[in-house]
């Protein structure tokens, strides 16, 4: 959902051709599948689609080929550090690290993932937070 929620206020801004925007996961179980039905339908749900979309697995060539890597939560911190082999260059964070602190409901903790909890809603909540506290981040740099 991150990937195309970033996508969205990426597009809104006309900054399509200054970010590059992708989702990977640690594991290759799901690679090749198409979007997790519920995910899909909960983006739908405020417009916003992910057509042609498959899960792919991250690759060794992802740490030099992106600026940051984030994350939902800190499992998937650890998770990266062993793919890479640690972060040496400080790209990974979760995305609600990115929230300011004064939003005490979504700063700093960990996005639970709405596959295990069901709970679609919440994710969405999260992750639009973050996506917007990570893109205005972005762009004052």
């Amino acid at each position: 959902m991150a990937e195309f929620i970033m996508k969205r206020l990426v597009r809104h801004a006309g900054l399509e051709n200054e970010f590059e925007i992708a989702s990977a996961a640690i594991s290759d179980e799901e690679e090749g599948n198409p979007v997790y039905p519920l995910a899909k339908r909960k983006l739908a749900e405020h417009g916003i689609g992910c057509p042609g979309k498959t899960a792919r697995q991250i690759t060794p060539d992802d740490y030099s080929h992106y600026d940051m890597i984030v994350a939902m939560d800190e499992g998937n911190i650890r998770g990266l550090a062993r793919f890479f082999g640690n972060d040496p260059e400080g790209k990974f964070s979760r995305l609600l690290d990115h929230v300011p602190p004064t939003d005490v409901k979504h700063h700093g903790r960990d996005i639970a993932d709405p596959w295990y909890t069901r709970k679609f809603d919440v994710a969405y909540d999260d992750i639009s937070t973050g996506c917007q506290a990570l893109f205005e981040e972005l762009v004052k740099h």
